[in-house]
């Protein structure tokens, strides 16, 4: 029997005894493991650790290091200076004095502000009283223009017949449109009668009648003292041209151009563009072609010197603005950039703390209620139609009753001008200046006698601008083609959500015009065979839909518009049916509540809701059933932008929101720019005074930072949440 072997042999034995040098598997340093209990760390939980602080703080360092050395040597200066034993205090403050009554240059003069709209660009340096405006728009060497395309229909678009033939004018915009301007023209006759105005019972035959006898009167050129500087195309002909003399160009001029315009209803044009680098191609060939006309810079080695403000809507797009940014850095290399919001800016050019905006420009209307410099987040609004809605609308009224140019196309450039100069001349929300009146207006064309029309026009000029409270009568069939073809939508690189603002009241008027949750289809199923037809009705009420859900917003604060109440009445579909999705039946109640938009859903809905009502829900999502902050929004309307110089339109809008919430008649009050400052040129007032306060102003982003961080910068350096 074998003996019980000790450990020390079974390892000899067996193999196991451990040979080698007694070295580390690695020569990696080995990290003991902390203790997780209560370990802690500062990284990037202090202001200091950040990029855009440390520069922020190193400049100021700076700048109070050459304050004290410049006040050292002014002292020492003084001292030199003088024989014997000087004052010392005394010469402080005469060096000082003269260090201050040196010539410099004035506050501002370095920075560029940029407002950029739909139709307008206003741009002007910061230390400018008012801005240079300049048409958004770019003309490119084309085979046709924009009105002679193959399968493009004239603006606004006529029915023709099947044999080719236009219908008659109360045929020739379909029955939607007639049923619905027939219903306005009645609602104002009634409205006139009983404020007792006095009207003729054969208004519309009056007009009618004078339009289709009249014919025009043709002047020579020679005899025209307000003839029209039509743009020369020089030889070589350039491959574009930019702003006003862009819409000069003849029609017929030889080579062809065509108008673009990058930007449409507040977005970029997508729908035109077949690239999303020629389009921001375009937007920078138009600025850079402002900054050297309009501001004299012409080299492009001097733009290093300045700064630049540029203002961007409430409801941005996050893509917009890192591109415009990026833009700006690198292409135009700017010392610095920063940006502003539109309704903020409104308010600085005001000098108002809080205020509700409301801003109707050419085709985008944005409401936003401001309260102490800031956005209120959950109050932006921002609605696809503006003034040149109201523009096409009011020729498609002339058309109706027989207007004596008939062959008005608004894609043709000196027709869109005519169109414009009518508007402003002729459009008005007075009811005392509704009557049957005789108007004229000039035809000019290139190469061509101008002609001398003269036309009688009722209650169109009333009812045009009315459709800012009734917009489906405006054609809105369109303005979603070719969205989201170029620029995708911008989502959050760590969850992968999208993350554009959004805001509780768009969300609001985006519900509310949703088209109905798909259980709904039995309703309709069980509906009556008696309920009339949707495209033949003139919506009306539309309105108390949206207005509903404002008036519940008083009593009860909601953290979220999922839970909406289903509205009782539902409008008609936006005129055109095309592009927007329609609602239910008129009148039908429906069983479920509107289904609220997804962000993908957003994007297939076109925001579209009466102005008076889209103020209400902005300012009761702003106020959160605040007494107190309803009445001081109430109170602080703000009207701006080129949309509102509708002679009568303050005060009409006026008398729509205290119809609509009668208890708080007495506050409501629509205001105007102060110091008889142009609505136009409110946000880019404000904006330049931004610009100027370089010692408060911490949202500067500079070459530097840009290089290192790029638009990340942005979340730093936003004054709001970006």
């Amino acid at each position: 029997m074998v003996g019980k072997k000790s450990g020390k042999a079974l390892l000899r034995d067996e193999g196991l005894e451990r040979t080698d040098n007694n070295m580390e598997l690695s020569s990696w340093p080995q990290i003991a493991p902390i203790n997780q209990k209560n370990y802690y760390t500062d990284y990037l939980k202090r202001d200091d650790q950040l990029l855009a602080f440390r520069l922020q703080n190193e400049e100021n360092r700076n700048r109070m290091a050459k304050t004290a050395k410049d006040r050292d040597r002014a002292l020492a200066m003084g001292k030199t200076n003088e024989l014997g034993e000087p004052d010392t205090e005394m010469d402080g403050d005469t060096a000082m004095e003269d260090t201050e009554e040196t010539p410099t240059e004035a506050l501002g003069s370095k920075v560029i502000v940029m407002h950029v709209g739909s139709q307008n660009l206003r741009i002007g340096l910061a230390s400018d009283a008012l801005p240079k405006t300049v048409p958004m728009v770019i003309a490119r060497k084309s085979a046709v223009s924009e009105s002679e395309e193959e399968g493009v229909e004239p603006k606004p678009k006529r029915l023709k017949l099947d044999d080719g033939e236009l219908m008659e004018p109360e045929k020739m915009f379909g029955p939607e449109f007639s049923s619905q301007y027939t219903a306005m023209a009645a609602e104002l006759k009634t409205r006139m009668r009983q404020n007792k105005r006095r009207t003729l019972p054969n208004s519309k035959e009056m007009v009618v009648n004078y339009n289709r006898r009249t014919p025009p009167e043709t002047i020579s050129e020679h005899n025209d003292p307000h003839r029209v500087e039509w743009t020369e195309i020089p030889d070589p002909a350039p491959e574009y041209i930019t702003g006003q003399q862009a819409l000069r160009i003849p029609d017929n001029s030889n080579p062809r151009y065509k108008l673009f315009w990058p930007i449409r209803y507040g977005w970029c044009n997508e729908k035109d563009y077949n690239s999303k680098r020629l389009l921001f191609l375009d937007i920078s060939l138009i600025l850079e072609d402002a900054i050297k006309t309009q501001l004299g810079l012409t080299s492009k080695k001097e733009w290093s010197q300045y700064s630049c403000v540029f203002v961007i809507p409430d409801l941005y797009e996050k893509s917009y603005v890192t591109q415009v940014l990026e833009m700006l850095m690198k292409e135009f290399a700017f010392a610095r950039v920063c940006f502003i919001q539109e309704s903020l800016a409104a308010t600085f050019g005001a000098g108002f703390t809080s205020a509700c905006i409301v801003d109707i420009g050419a085709q985008k209307t944005s409401i936003c209620c401001v309260e102490e410099g800031m956005c209120i987040e959950n109050s932006r609004v921002n609605l696809k139609y503006g003034g040149a809605d109201v523009t096409e609308t009011f020729i498609k009224m002339m058309l109706y009753d027989h207007f004596p140019y008939a062959d008005i196309n608004l894609l043709r450039r000196y027709d869109f001008l005519l169109a414009e100069e009518l508007k402003k001349n002729v459009c008005t929300m007075n009811e005392a200046s509704v009557s049957v009146q005789v108007f004229d207006f000039h035809l000019r064309v290139a190469g061509q006698d101008t002609r001398k029309y003269t036309f009688k026009a009722y209650d169109e000029v009333l009812l045009a601008p009315m459709g800012y409270f009734q917009p489906t009568i405006f054609d809105n069939s369109h303005k979603l083609d070719g969205r989201r073809k170029l620029m995708p939508r911008s989502y959050d690189i760590y969850d992968g959500q999208p993350n554009d603002p959004v805001s509780a009241a768009q969300s609001e008027i985006l519900t509310a015009i949703a088209p109905p949750a798909p259980a709904s289809s039995q309703v309709n199923e069980e509906a009556p065979s008696n309920v009339p037809d949707v495209q033949s009705t003139p919506s009306r009420s539309q309105h108390l839909s949206v207005l509903g859900r404002v008036q519940d917003l008083d009593a009860t604060p909601r953290s979220s518009v999922a839970g909406s109440p289903a509205p009782e009445v539902v409008g008609t579909p936006q005129a055109g049916g095309a592009g927007t999705p329609v609602l239910g039946t008129q009148g039908q109640p429906s069983s479920q509540p509107p289904r609220p938009p997804t962000v993908e859903d957003r994007d297939d809905i076109l925001p579209i809701s009466p102005l008076d009502n889209a103020i209400l829900t902005s300012i009761a999502h702003a106020a959160r059933s605040d007494d107190r902050k309803m009445r001081d929004f109430l109170g602080g309307i703000m009207v701006v932008g080129g949309g509102s110089l509708i002679s009568g339109f303050h005060s009409y809008l006026e008398e729509r929101l205290q119809a609509l919430r009668p208890g708080y008649a007495k506050e409501i009050m629509i205001g105007t720019p102060p110091r008889d400052l142009d609505p136009q040129v409110v946000m880019w007032k404000g904006a330049s005074v931004f610009g100027k306060l370089s010692g408060t102003n911490d949202s500067w982003i500079g070459q530097l930072e840009y290089d290192r961080l790029g638009s990340r910068l942005l979340a730093y350096k936003c004054m709001w949440a970006y």
